[in-house]
């Protein structure tokens, strides 16, 4: 993706509004807010700032500023299910990559890609 240009990296910059967002998030939240993840935090705060898409399966550690801030978000699965429908990969590619996943311990909700799609049928 990077060598096609349909994404880049970013980095928040000490000194920036970004940053100062990020730090709450990591170390002092709003009152009834919880700490999270460094990564979580930059991947909220440049989504937020530079109007990106929030990418992420973590929802209980960021449904609330997914809320709060009104971020557009999409989960591993909306991801495959989406890249499925235009034909950049088949089921079984999406299958192959969920289990990557779950062997690098990342949580999914479901044991397959195929078991993702057959509880998401007629979303679109």
């Amino acid at each position: 993706m990077l060598s096609n240009h349909d994404a880049r990296i970013e980095s928040i910059q000490t000194g920036t509004e970004e940053y100062a967002l990020y730090r709450k998030l990591v170390a002092k939240p709003d009152p009834g807010h919880m700490i999270i993840g460094s990564g979580e935090a930059a991947a909220i705060v440049l989504a937020k700032e530079r109007g990106g898409i929030l990418a992420s399966n973590n929802l209980k550690d960021i449904s609330v500023y997914i809320s709060e801030y009104n971020l557009p978000h999409k989960t591993t699965g909306e991801i495959l299910k989406e890249a499925l429908l235009e034909g950049l990969i088949t089921e079984a590619v999406g299958n192959q990559l969920w289990q990557d996943m779950i062997r690098k311990k990342r949580k999914l909700g479901y044991a397959s890609f195929s078991d993702y799609l057959q509880d998401h049928v007629g979303e679109e």
